[in-house]
């Protein structure tokens, strides 16, 4: 199934950045403006340059913000700001944090992953992608030749082989990196080299599938990749003119390649010592991606909800979209007080409504399955298999309108809900939150759907509950939508039955940081 590599990691080199907290970043999709011209004062060796840089009046085809980025990632190998890893590496990586009160730490495997086709069932996505943000990522791509940040993954060890062995590996010492964030978040890593332990975790990752929770963009944009460059190889091969018999190939190649053999310069083309594992040298560095694999049963792995603000549609009047509502909600007016000091009140009312959902909604990896309400006349243990809808589990929404107008939503009809979802969608994805809000009333009552919604003109996705009150307040959007988490159980499920869910449906948290390893293609 899956193939993980170690990777010649490129890391920001010590002697010469002592404080890894100016120079690493968030993720680029939830940098904005601010932030973007902060990191640039923060350090001049800041990420930022790379993986997200400005745009400028007068960019131009040959002058922009990629061939910017092209030019700083050279000029920072040429003077050693990043340097390689001396041998091929697996990374133990661990994030700790806090939610709602509680230190948490999650622990992650950053290496190579090969790709893979969705349709080959190894790598499975969950959300739906957007093609303008593609085109940004395959042009950066393109012109720097690398990967400025892991793609979030999942993989499914309920023994936990995995972390057994990096753990065994690091054994108690100490990490290679150490340092906390402007945000109060550790960071730790470790660089594991040792040939047999890699091909320990090589053999345990064989059987997985892996499911990717943040980077579809990213993912498909390195898959896209890869098709130009073996579309170009192809090409370059065809083209060549024949050699004499001399014992070699004699086929030219693009301009970055080595024939018969990785590019020497990429990250993956040496074998660790006293390895019998699987290395990239007879493969091209463009095959693999950079991923951090998380194990679903992981304490520290948490979900949060993506909420929905929406704007520029006509016409809308929210109490006659109220009324409408009330043919399939339960509606419940609350009123906000002046200074929001009863808005979380709201969000626990929320969360109450949507209790009976799986155990795991915002918790420590998979749990068991199991109701969180006590069951009614509709009863969590229903005959139906593994991807029947629960009839316990309730989906609630939240909806402001502004002037301090908020209703809680409570879908009325559970039991017929594979009657007005869409019909070619399984009952696991039709029962999921996101699909129902985004079915029976972003679709239904707003008219946002198909084009519309894949152009993203009309709907924008924020995680800041009372910066959407704000932005509805402003005027610069008319509502906003407050949804509770969704387990990690009924994402794994979905990807399983190969579909996706609407964009932005998950908010694994917290982000991977951004400029901790980098992967050179």
């Amino acid at each position: 199934m899956a193939t993980v590599i170690p990777i010649k990691g490129l890391r920001y080199n010590p002697a010469l950045i002592s404080n890894l907290n100016e120079v690493v970043t968030p993720p680029y999709d939830v940098i904005d403006t601010a932030a973007q011209e902060k990191y640039y004062k923060c350090n001049p060796y800041n990420i930022i340059r790379l993986e997200y840089g400005k745009n400028l009046p007068g960019d131009s085809e040959s002058c922009n913000r990629y061939t910017r980025a092209a030019a700083d990632f050279n000029t920072w190998l040429e003077n050693r700001v990043l340097t390689p890893e001396a041998r091929p590496a697996l990374y133990l990586y661990e994030q700790e944090f806090t939610v709602g009160r509680e230190r948490k730490v999650r622990s992650g495997l950053i290496c190579g992953v090969k790709l893979e086709p969705y349709e080959k069932g190894v790598i499975l996505p969950h959300e739906e992608t957007i093609p303008k943000h593609k085109a940004d990522r395959l042009e950066l791509m393109r012109a720097c030749r690398a990967n400025f940040s892991p793609i979030f993954s999942l993989y499914e060890d309920r023994e936990k082989k995995v972390d057994t062995t990096l753990r065994e590996a690091v054994g108690g010492t100490a990490p290679d990196v150490d340092f906390t964030d402007e945000s109060g978040e550790s960071h730790r890593l470790w660089v594991i080299t040792d040939g047999e332990i890699i091909n320990k975790v090589q053999q345990a990752m064989a059987g997985m599938r892996i499911f990717i929770a943040d980077g579809h963009h990213r993912y498909e944009t390195a898959l896209n990749f890869q098709r130009e460059q073996a579309s170009r190889r192809k090409e370059s091969r065809e083209n060549a003119e024949p050699e004499k018999h001399t014992g070699f190939s004699g086929l030219s190649a693009p301009s970055g390649f080595a024939v018969g053999s990785a590019d020497v310069t990429n990250s993956c083309s040496d074998t660790p010592e006293n390895a019998g594992s699987r290395t990239r040298t007879e493969d091209h560095a463009h095959n693999y991606v950079m991923m951090t694999l998380v194990n679903l049963y992981d304490p520290g792995l948490v979900v949060l909800p993506t909420h929905r603000l929406v704007k520029s549609i006509r016409e809308i009047d929210p109490a006659k979209l109220v009324d409408k509502l009330k043919e399939s909600f339960k509606v419940e007016e609350f009123p906000l007080a002046p200074d929001r000091g009863n808005f979380q009140e709201f969000l626990q009312a929320l969360a109450e409504r949507g209790k009976g959902r799986l155990s795991q909604a915002a918790g420590s990896g998979i749990k068991s399955q199991k109701c969180l309400s006590t069951p009614g006349p509709e009863t969590c243990g229903e005959p139906g298999g593994r991807n029947a809808v629960n009839p316990c589990r309730p989906h609630a929404f939240g909806m402001y309108a502004g002037d301090n107008r908020l209703y809680l939503l409570t879908y009325l009809n559970n039991r017929q809900l594979d009657q007005v979802m869409p019909p070619g969608k399984s009952r696991a994805w039709q029962g999921l939150d996101v699909s129902v809000l985004h079915t029976l009333i972003i679709e239904k009552h707003l008219g946002i759907c198909g084009e519309l919604r894949a152009r993203a003109e009309h709907i924008t996705y924020t995680r800041e509950e009372e910066g959407a009150l704000a932005a509805v307040d402003s005027g610069a959007y008319q509502l906003a939508f407050f949804l509770n988490p969704t387990p990690v159980e009924e994402v794994i499920e979905v990807a399983g039955n190969g579909e996706k869910m609407p964009q932005k449906s998950t908010f694994f948290y917290p982000k991977l940081i951004t400029g901790l390893v980098v992967n050179r293609l």
